[in-house]
């Protein structure tokens, strides 16, 4: 008997899942292990895997359809055999929030298969290719293009819009976007717009899953969390010295010898376990009726995708080095990136660290990541000029620290010593190779 192959949740806040592409045509044979379709959800772009042996039969979902949990996917089955007659799933209907729209249950099949939930994977970049099928653009002028395909048109500097699809339904693959890269670039357009012409055309872009999730999770935060803000300002100097030294001593040193080079963040996320070890009231979360104080540092660090912001979680970094944390950071934000993070790699932490120094931002205040207390907002490091202990101007490098707190778990002079011990651990950054 065939069995249907439902839509398993890929992460702990997902309602609704988008079936981006399928892997596997209909009249393959599958094998358990087998990667069957990407979906995006609310946190990454993930693969499903098959657990059952058989030939695909039949698609309920066509490739961008959006599907509840626990909603038919795909039929499996032996050769020749008839796919089971479902109903299909109850599309999400349109909102003027951000906010998911609960799944609909969907009818019992006529015969009554059994149901086999599939596991999720991350996605990969040597997935088959899709089937090539005519360009066809989607709903409302929208370019239609696979996340990984998105992000080599990025990474080579190809307009999409310009891309004819060959998946399905027209959609933008990864072979289209190489395929323009490699074409000889048009004339350069002028490098100015006319005085008063239009920007563009006017384009509606639907709100994906992972946006809607920010969206609500942002409003939440800052509609139900009293935040208030402090800054300081601290002498990047001795950072700066130590940082340059370290990286021309060991850049050019492979890393199995202990080399590799660190950046001011590496820095800013060790120095922040630190000033959580002296001050431990700012590591903590307000449980309603209670504030709970963690024991151990899991520290979130800001990564921009194109979607907007993830938050990859160093777990126990209180008892990781300097190069521990660098390390693994480097990983997670790699990860982030290729969408092939898993959810439970962004969960559970327990301070924030959100920088924005590598685009000239000289300052700024984060929003609060629930359940955390506090986020640590850093700039760019600037030359100014400063007054020195002999009261003579000289050149400086200044950094500034931004400090938002939830006024329910931690109150301004809290906030304050913790800024100040994190200006005493970057001024005095040899500290941190201690540990």
């Amino acid at each position: 008997m065939a069995e249907i192959i439902e839509m398993p949740k890929l992460s702990d806040t997902m309602t609704v899942g988008t079936l981006v592409k399928w892997l596997k045509k209909e009249g393959d044979k599958v094998n358990a292990g087998d990667m069957l379709c990407e979906v995006e959800t609310d946190k990454a772009t993930m693969e499903v895997e098959n657990f059952v042996p058989g030939v695909l039969l039949k698609h309920y979902i066509p490739a961008g359809g959006q599907v509840p949990i626990g909603a038919p996917m795909c039929a499996i089955g032996k050769a020749g055999e008839q796919a089971p007659a479902v109903s299909a799933p109850a599309a999400p209907a349109a909102a003027k929030t951000p906010a998911p729209v609960a799944p609909a249950t969907p009818p019992p099949p006529a015969a009554a298969p059994a149901m086999v939930a599939a596991a999720p994977q991350t996605e990969t970049q040597n997935s088959k290719p899709e089937t090539p099928s005519s360009s066809a653009p989607a709903p409302g002028g929208r370019v239609k293009a696979s996340p990984l395909a998105k992000k080599v048109a990025t990474e080579k500097g190809v307009a999409l819009a310009g891309v004819t699809g060959s998946g399905p339904g027209g959609r933008i693959v990864r072979a289209d976007v190489l395929a323009a890269a490699s074409k000889p670039a048009p004339a350069a357009a002028p490098s100015f717009a006319p005085v008063g012409g239009p920007l563009g055309a006017d384009e509606k872009t639907p709100v994906s899953n992972m946006r809607a999730t920010i969206a609500r999770h942002l409003l939440k935060s800052k509609t139900e969390i009293p935040h208030f803000y402090l800054e300081l300002e601290i002498d990047a100097g001795p950072l700066t010295d130590l940082r340059e030294g370290l990286n021309a001593a060991l850049g050019d040193v492979p890393a199995e010898k202990g080399g590799g080079k660190f950046t001011v963040n590496d820095f800013i996320l060790k120095a922040s376990v630190e000033a959580l070890r002296r001050v431990p009231a700012v590591n903590a979360s307000w449980q309603g009726d209670h504030i709970q104080r963690h024991g151990r540092v899991h520290l979130a660090f800001g990564v921009a995708l194109e979607d907007g912001l993830v938050t990859p979680v160093i777990k126990n970094a209180d008892s990781k080095s300097i190069r521990q944390i660098s390390a693994e950071a480097r990983e997670l934000a790699g990860k982030a990136r290729s969408k092939k993070i898993k959810p439970n790699e962004m969960t559970g932490s327990t301070f924030t660290v959100t920088n924005l120094g590598m685009f000239g931002v000289t300052g700024f205040f984060g929003i609060i990541n629930p359940p955390n207390a506090a986020i640590l907002s850093v700039g760019a490091t600037v030359k100014k000029p400063v007054v020195d202990a002999h009261d003579r101007v000289v050149v400086g490098r200044r950094l500034n620290i931004g400090l938002a707190g939830d006024h329910r778990v931690i109150d301004g002079a809290v906030a304050a010593h913790f800024l100040q011990a994190l200006r005493t651990v970057l001024e005095t950054p040899a500290l941190l190779l201690l540990g």
